[in-house]
């Protein structure tokens, strides 16, 4: 059974008016958290759900309702880049994920019939970005109201990773034929790897319900976050052609035949969205939970600490800024919960080291 250590310290933490420091999350622990009062980047967004940023300076944010990108600059003007042609919205779908790679934008989002990945040229320079026309290269995931997944990333290696959900469907996961409920890993044309672990398909892992959030630590191993139904919320370390259990197991199930998470917590903690890595941290944004998550990684077993309870809101997506600082994007115009005064927020923290030995 290739199991993943795990040792669970979901340490809730207040910070309201500014960072204060945390319990002790076990020896020699390495790591950077959130310090300072929050400054807001940009305001009046709608429905956000991706941040990228860009080698200028500016920040690109996907909205999914309005299958609008546009530019945050470095002065923090926000501008209109363009609208992704095709995009249904509906329910959880959209515009959802972005990633940029040599001067091409790449976009997932729901489409009459399925969910697609196309990529398109990113003209022009800060402050005045136009797209090209969209090329689709990934489709054939399924749609539905809920459980999209939708985050892509570029990984170490230099290929395209997807996180596509069931679809509402949950037998999908197991399904090696069905993108849905999956990892799935793809050439920046669209085509399929050689190593992959399956021939000819872009399925990298599976037995996911509605994946949201992958980032890669320094030594180029993936992890990524998953929403779970009524019990368990996930973080996993992914592993090429691994098993990770749903609909058969949420959260830890402690079966042969699939691989548990390094951390798992309740729904109404997490309901995880976006992941990122910065200085030896992974933070994860939680939407239910109205929280940031720190998570560190050592020797296989993992930790956590929560941060900013209920300060923001529900938060969808986590970026490293172009100076390692923390960003984070809001999510409560999204229809769930309770509606907040005030358009959504592209927000920045600093981050400084945290060591306790």
């Amino acid at each position: 059974m290739r199991l993943a250590g795990m040792a669970i310290a979901a340490l809730a933490a207040l910070a309201l008016a500014g960072c204060t420091p945390q319990p002790s999350l076990g020896p020699t622990l390495d790591g950077v958290t959130p310090a300072g009062r929050p400054t807001v980047l940009a305001s009046d967004l709608e429905t956000p759900w991706s941040i990228v940023a860009l080698d200028g300076g500016s920040t690109l944010i996907s909205e999914r309702d309005t299958a609008l990108v546009k530019e945050v600059t470095a002065d923090g003007d926000v501008n209109l880049v363009g609208e992704i042609p095709g995009v249904v919205p509906g329910g959880e779908g959209g515009l959802l994920g972005l990633a940029v790679a040599d001067d091409v934008l790449y976009a997932y989002f729901t489409a009459a019939g399925d969910n697609r990945v196309a990529r398109m040229m990113l003209n022009g320079e800060p402050g005045a970005y136009s797209l090209g026309s969209p090329e689709i290269i990934l489709y054939d995931m399924p749609k539905a109201g809920n459980h999209n997944g939708g985050r892509i990333h570029f990984g170490p290696d230099g290929l395209l990773y997807v996180t596509a959900g069931d679809a509402g469907e949950p037998d999908r996961a197991q399904d090696v034929t069905s993108l849905g409920g999956k990892i799935l890993r793809i050439h920046p044309d669209g085509s399929i790897p050689a190593d992959n672990p399956f021939e000819g398909s872009p399925v990298y892992s599976l037995g996911h319900r509605n994946p949201q959030g992958i980032a890669w630590d320094d030594e180029g191993n993936l992890f990524a976050a998953e929403f779970g139904q009524n019990t368990w919320d996930e973080f996993n370390a992914i592993e090429a052609g691994g098993n990770y259990g749903w609909p058969i197991v949420e959260g830890r199930g402690d079966n042969p035949d699939y691989i548990d998470p390094l951390l798992q917590w309740t729904t109404d903690e997490a309901s995880p969205s976006g992941l990122t890595y910065i200085d030896d941290t992974f933070f994860l944004a939680a939407l239910r939970g109205e929280s940031v998550w720190a998570i560190y990684v050592r020797d296989g077993e993992a930790s956590a600490q929560r941060w900013f309870t209920s300060d923001h809101g529900r938060i969808r997506d986590v970026a490293p800024s172009p100076q390692g600082k923390l960003w984070l994007i809001t999510s409560n115009t999204d229809g769930n919960g309770d509606q907040r005064e005030g358009a959504d927020e592209l927000i920045e923290y600093r981050l400084e080291e945290f060591v306790e030995g």
